[in-house]
């Protein structure tokens, strides 16, 4: 059996291209002046020259004589310029193509899986430096994003395994002892696990469709979603003995319905949730533009309230599944607004919503 037939080609390299380009710049120049140079010695007369002393025996070149010693040493001047041009273009092109190979090589890095290693160039600003900080921020963005997404698939295997555990201790207590178990509180505690592991998957289901997809937006009267929501969540506090105080004002923005609702909700039940229980408060105040959700609440750790956006993220006083402040900042992000989250002085969370505001069209 033959073997395939392996065709080798010549790679050319940019260092080489480059040298060779220098090279033929210079003897394309160097060809260029011969040929001026002789032009000019063309519209010499063609008669012998007389030596301008008499007493100088040398006889005075010829026309004829004078070209043929400048084709001569212009190609011999043309040779040693493409000598320079090679070797000196090839020093050249690698000193100045020395940062891609640098650039090069921490993308090198960077495919095998490695995001710590950052090219860091100095010296002149040009579109190498350019470069290197544009790759540099993309390597901090990429490397933030896989450790995000570690956490991200650690916690959601945990978290959906926990409901699984639980039912399944629960399931196997039932079986060991049928007699002595107490079905009805039985099946309500399973329902309650059960209906944990679906609130996980829906958040994590809308937490993928935002990744997803675009958002058409339009122009929205936030107070009206706010009013529409309130009865639910305050049906929620009331159970919780927590009061829930407002102060709407009109506020059009733009924005998605359903999503705007959802962000009101989650903003709000967090604040619920995560509330001193009998006794605290919510307060709900919205102004043009700005949505803000403050509790009372355990006192948190001002430097790490900026975790709690995080997928599964929880303070080590709240509950649920971490899943409510991940999906409000996905929903702020599709509304090109920010998100704003400060611990109070005397505890709890100031949550601070601004999306572009508009103006209502009538019909």
């Amino acid at each position: 059996m033959s073997s395939p037939l392996i065709t080798w080609r010549p790679r050319l390299t940019v260092r080489l291209r480059l040298t060779l380009s220098y090279a033929g710049l210079l003897v394309v120049a160097g060809g260029v002046m011969a040929c001026i140079l002789w032009l000019v010695f063309r519209i010499v007369p063609n008669y012998p020259f007389i030596a301008a002393n008499p007493r100088d025996e040398r006889p005075a070149p010829t026309r004829g004589e004078i070209l043929d010693l400048t084709v001569k040493l212009s190609a011999y001047a043309i040779g040693f310029l493409a000598i320079v041009g090679l070797v000196g273009g090839w020093f050249l092109a690698g000193r100045m193509l020395k940062p891609l190979q640098e650039i090069t090589a921490a993308a090198q890095r960077a495919s095998t899986g490695a995001l710590d290693h950052r090219i860091g160039l100095t010296g002149i600003r040009d579109e190498f430096t350019d470069l290197s900080d544009t790759f540099d921020a993309m390597l901090d963005r990429l490397q933030a994003s896989f450790d995000q997404y570690r956490r991200f698939a650690a916690n959601a295997s945990h978290e959906l395994r926990t409901p699984h555990a639980v039912m399944k201790t629960m399931l196997d207590v039932a079986q060991a002892d049928p007699e002595h178990q107490d079905v009805p509180e039985l099946v309500k505690r399973l329902a309650e696990t059960n209906q944990r592991g679906i609130d996980i998957v829906e958040a994590l289901l809308s937490l993928a469709a935002l990744n997803n997809r675009e958002v058409e937006l339009d122009p929205l009267d936030l107070s009206a979603i706010v009013r529409t929501a309130l009865p639910v969540l305050t049906s929620e506090a009331r159970a919780a003995g927590i009061t829930v105080e407002t102060a709407l004002a009109e506020s059009v923005v733009e924005g998605n319905e359903i999503l705007l609702h959802q962000l009101v909700t989650n903003l709000v039940q967090n604040a619920i949730r995560h509330n001193l229980g009998p006794g605290g408060s919510v307060t709900l105040a919205l102004s043009p533009g700005r949505l803000i959700v403050r509790n009372t609440g355990p006192v948190l750790d001002p430097t790490q309230v900026h975790t709690f956006v995080e997928p599964f993220a929880k303070d080590r006083y709240g509950a649920g599944h971490g899943l409510g402040l991940a999906l409000v900042a996905r929903i702020v992000e599709t509304h090109h607004g920010t998100l704003d989250l400060t611990a109070n002085p005397n505890g709890g969370l100031t949550a601070t919503v601004t999306l572009p505001s508009a103006e209502l069209v009538s019909d």
